[in-house]
């Protein structure tokens, strides 16, 4: 951070794009490899350079001990007759040859294999420099890149493969990633031979420990290919190539003092170049080697660090210079004295010390740009360039420079971390930081994998955050226990599911509680309470979960802890109970049955569980959302104007657990919604609108919670809330002497939950939020999708909330929403067939018909027509027989005379309806609003038949069915096998079918 020079105000927080490390152009990096050589060596040099072992084996050992990829594979020729021979046949990424051949000498060879393959790199490696340096007066010798000195280290090895590497990559990976560059000048191939691997030691070292903060394992491969380049120049002109070449990218100068310039050995031709380095780029660390100890005095004209190549400590000295200039290591937090006050091995311990560090430390480090440069050796390229950019100008105080770095530090690591699944590591587990962790190696599981799809998919659909900048769009912090904890909690406890096959769920569960957790879980598990306090929500994900076709919906089971006992011990027994409770349900026999009812019962499920914070404010006693609700791509019940393909959401205040069992909850279009069909008429609204919500009790808490009955999540009336800031945010209030309902809450009268503030009002913006969502969806997916999402209006004062997405898998609520397609034989083959279809499925749940006679209907009759149904109904309730109801005009009428004025209840056992329009009754379809909430919330199909129109009824075939009950009003049809109810919900076509009829 230059602190010495002009420039404009403080600046702009930097945008997220700079700190992508979702590694996309990572992948890109280090394209060259050398993984073939060419060793061209008599045999006598050969045997002499591998006189303790095979230089195979030496560089294999030498990449194992520093965790690097694939090593190269070395192929001997003893001529060069024979090396031109194989590279004829083969193809090498590089040539080390050795002099004394008996048939060509080296630098021949060099320029022959040029000849053939220009950009072959070619190495001359000798014993000594008597020979071959200086070289042959008028000896040709662009044919040898490079020359070294074997003294018996393999280091050499190892820094001759990465630095030819280097050589080949360091133009396309200082563009693409801006990789950064060390420039080693040096003409004497000795000291070469001695310092390049001492450099790359250094590099590779920190590199490898910088891999501690790695995210996963992905992400410490690719910070191994975005290492420091180092680039080596053996005279004045190619130094200064190379530095206007990557002036940009510059991490620090090595450079000897005497070397060649315009041709001539020049004694101060190393401080020249660093003068000129220096006066471009003040703060570069640079160093001056030289084996004349007066040089020292050059070294300070520029100013630059200086060693002396005699010193008995030169090792010792180079790596003090990579750890003080370079930024290599902890970061020490020195006083102007040099005496140190504290150190930081990672960023999070830089960003928890640099609040407590004193003045006049903060400006010391930050005048010297020594926080850039240990940022920059961490491989955080666009920050630590950032960083290097700050002016003193811009700043007022030191705390102001101390606020900036920390606030680029903490987005820098939240950032990085976004779409990203992360090993869990007790060490540096921050919650605020850490969105995706996983414990074990093994599956995620369907749920844990759809949810990090979802992560992803929003890191890399910035634009979405753009179009909403005032909401925070976020999966909540996650940590999933991979499949790997449920298979050791299996093995350690001896658990066969064949044991099991007859136990109840009961048994089962009680065997699962009595199980211990393997201790390196439960040590893991520990160490993630310790750090988090939020309420948890403790969820399955199986292998199948979430698949398509087989979606495992609800199978499993889910608990909510409140995570505020005092005592820790119990917070970890309640948080271990949930998670094997969940293992549990795994083997419980509803899943079971599923399973071997699909194409997997040949296998056994596995189960993963996510931990997940839980969305919501403390109010009172209770913890809850604002709003929790279900969004799916596909509207199967559109009334005009909406579309099946506008898509659906269901909302309700606090938890949603109860919308998928059908609880009331408003339903509405993304793309309509101020369309709400419950919500037509005040009638409806007071009829329809949610009255109770589930919220999380966090007082009076026992040890053992309630785990019987899904813990502590408790059922509360709107009512009892109605002070609580959530029901003031969404309500309105209904006036009974106006008769109607005020988008209000400040006036006398009874709180109705409209969500009119969002819905109307755009107090935030979650009509166009999931639309956009349901979108993004789709095309990740590549399907239809549905979701789950969460929403708190609170939070930072420059924003309206936050929204939350919980799960999002493959539009399907169960086996019998699989998509169904109404074929023409279908319709040649109907009972009854419409193209006024709403809801999705096929169902073979109903045997049994109850029809309004056609015969003998009269529109005066529709009240007693309305009694008779419901005395049918009652009887089929009773057996748990669901049916098809078929009569004229609309159902559940307020007005007698358009249809059959059935209540709900009169009803409730149906599984299908049928609302006829014909020349009796031609009522516009209702598409029931008064039905509606019942209807959707159930997945009940309602067929509108217009007859005359193309649709139609087989009267004939239908009373030629067994008929068990007939009375003036109605007939009861029992058949042998349930019928087939097919509804396409995308294209509105429905068909009823007997068995026999039945396709697909």
């Amino acid at each position: 951070m230059d602190m010495n020079s002009d420039a404009p105000k403080l600046p702009v927080f930097f945008p997220n794009e700079d700190f992508d490390t979702h590694f996309k152009v990572f992948h890109e990096l280090m394209s060259n490899k050398v993984f073939e050589i060419l060793l061209v060596a008599s045999p006598y040099d050969a045997y002499i350079l591998e006189e303790d072992g095979s230089l195979a084996s030496k560089i294999i050992n030498e990449y194992r001990g520093l965790n690097l990829s694939r090593p190269p594979r070395i192929t001997q020729a003893a001529t060069a007759a024979q090396a031109m021979e194989m590279l004829a046949q083969k193809e090498f990424h590089l040539v080390i040859a050795m002099p004394h051949l008996d048939d060509m000498d080296v630098f021949d060879l060099g320029l022959q294999v040029k000849r053939a393959h220009t950009d072959l790199p070619v190495v001359l490696l000798a014993h000594s420099v008597k020979g071959i340096y200086p070289p042959p007066e008028g000896k040709d010798l662009s044919g040898i890149d490079q020359t070294f000195i074997w003294s018996g280290d393999s280091d050499l090895l190892l820094a001759i493969v990465k630095s030819m590497e280097d050589r080949l990559n360091v133009a396309a990976d200082t563009r693409k990633a801006m990789v950064r560059v060390l420039i080693l000048v040096e003409d004497s191939p000795l000291y070469t031979s001695y310092f390049l691997p001492l450099i790359y030691k250094e590099v590779v070292n920190q590199t490898q420990e910088v891999l501690e903060e790695s995210l996963n394992q992905e992400h410490r491969l690719l910070k191994m290919r975005a290492r420091p380049k180092i680039l080596v120049a053996e005279t004045y002109e190619q130094a200064i190539s190379l530095y206007r070449q990557y002036a940009d990218y510059l991490f620090g100068i090595i450079s000897d003092t005497r070397y060649p310039k315009g041709g001539t050995i020049t004694a101060d031709a190393g401080y020249s170049f660093l003068c000129e380095v220096r006066k471009a780029i003040p703060d570069l660390p640079l160093l001056l080697i030289s084996n004349e100890p007066q040089n020292k005095d050059l070294a300070a004209r520029v100013p630059a660090t200086f060693l002396d190549k005699n010193s008995d400590d030169l090792l010792a000295e180079i790596h003090q210079f990579f750890l003080d200039a370079l930024g290599f290591g902890d970061f020490v937090f020195r006083r102007p004295s040099g005496s140190e006050i504290a150190r930081a091995a990672n960023l999070k311990a830089l960003e928890e010390i640099l609040p407590t560090v004193p003045d006049e430390s903060l400006l010391y480090h930050a005048t010297r740009n020594r926080f850039s440069n240990w940022i920059m050796a961490r491989g955080e390229i666009a920050m630590a360039s950032r960083l290097r950019k700050a002016k003193a100008a811009d700043f007022s105080s030191a705390d102001d420079i101390r606020q900036y770095i920390i606030t680029h530090i903490h987005a820098l690591r939240k950032w990085r971390q976004k779409g990203v699944v992360v090993h869990f590591n007790s060490k540096d587990f921050d919650p605020e930081i850490s969105d995706f962790v996983k414990i074990g190696k093994g599956s995620l599981g369907g749920k844990a994998r759809g949810l990090a799809f979802v992560s992803n998919l929003l890191r890399r659909s910035p634009s979405l955050q753009e179009r909403y900048p005032d909401v925070t769009i976020q999966v909540p912090q996650t940590l999933v226990i991979t499949t790997e904890g449920f298979d050791a909690f299996i093995s350690h406890n001896g658990l066969e599911p064949s044991a099991m096959t007859n136990d109840s769920d009961d048994q089962i569960a009680k065997a699962f509680l009595a199980g211990d957790m393997p201790p390196w879980l439960t040590e893991q598990l520990n160490r993630f309470l310790e750090a988090v306090h939020q309420p948890l929500s403790i969820r399955s994900s199986g292998l199948l979960e979430d698949v398509h076709n087989h979606p495992f919906t609800g199978l499993y089971k889910t608990y909510m802890v409140p995570n505020n006992h005092p005592d820790f011990s119990i917070r970890c027994n309640q948080l271990i109970t949930a998670v094997k409770l969940v293992y549990a349900s795994t083997w419980f026999r509803d899943p079971r049955r599923f399973l071997s009812g699909t194409a997997y019962r040949i296998r056994r499920d596995q189960m993963a569980v996510i931990i997940q914070q839980l969305v919501g404010s403390r109010h009172g006693a209770f913890f809850y959302p604002d709003i929790s609700g279900i969004a799916q791509s596909n509207n199967f019940y559109p009334v005009a104007p909406l579309k099946a393909e506008d898509g659906v959401a269901r909302i309700v205040m606090g938890f949603g657990r109860g919308i998928p069992e059908g609880e009331p909850a408003l339903r509405f279009s993304p793309r309509y919604p101020q369309v709400l069909p419950q919500f037509s008429k005040v009638e409806d609204i007071l009829a329809n609108a949610q009255r109770q919500f589930w919220a999380l009790g966090m007082e009076g808490i026992p040890d053992g919670l309630y785990f019987e009955r899904g813990v502590n999540v408790e059922k509360r009336h709107v009512d009892d809330a109605e002070a609580e800031a959530p029901v003031q945010r969404l309500a309105g209030t209904y006036v009974p002497a106006e008769d109607r309902i005020r988008d209000n809450v400040h006036i006398p009268g009874s709180r109705v939950l409209t969500f009119a503030p969002v819905l109307k009002y755009d107090s935030f913006p979650l009509p166009g939020l999931l639309k956009d969502l349901l979108a993004m969806g789709r095309d990740g997916m590549g399907c239809p999708v549905e979701f789950e999402f969460s929403i708190n209006l609170t939070g930072r004062t420059d924003r309206k909330g936050t929204f939350n997405i919980l799960q999002m898998r493959p539009m399907s609520a169960g086996e019998d929403q699989h998509d169904v397609e109404v074929t023409d034989e279908d319709a040649a083959n109907a009972l009854c067939y419409t193209t006024q279809a709403l809801g999705h499925g096929r169902k073979q749940t109903m045997a049994d018909i109850v029809f309004v006679r056609p015969d003998t209907f009269d529109p005066a009759n529709t009240v007693a027509i309305a009694q008779s149904i419901a005395a049918v109904n009652q009887n089929l309730l009773d057996q748990h027989r669901p049916y098809l109801l078929m009569g004229p005009g609309r159902w559940g009428s307020f007005d007698r005379w358009l249809g059959i004025p059935v209540k709900w209840h009169d009803i409730n056992g149906v599984g299908a309806m049928v609302e006829i329009r014909n020349d009796t009754l031609k009522a516009d379809p209702s598409h029931g609003s008064h039905f509606f909430q019942h209807i959707t919330a159930n997945g009940i199909p309602y067929l509108t038949v217009s007859e005359g129109n193309g649709d139609f009824i087989r009267w004939d075939a239908l009373q030629a069915l067994s008929i068990v009950l007939s009375n003036p009003h109605l007939c009861h049809v029992q058949l042998n096998q349930p019928l087939v109810l097919k509804c396409d919900g995308r294209h509105s076509r429905a068909v009823v079918l007997l068995e026999e009829c039945a396709t697909g």
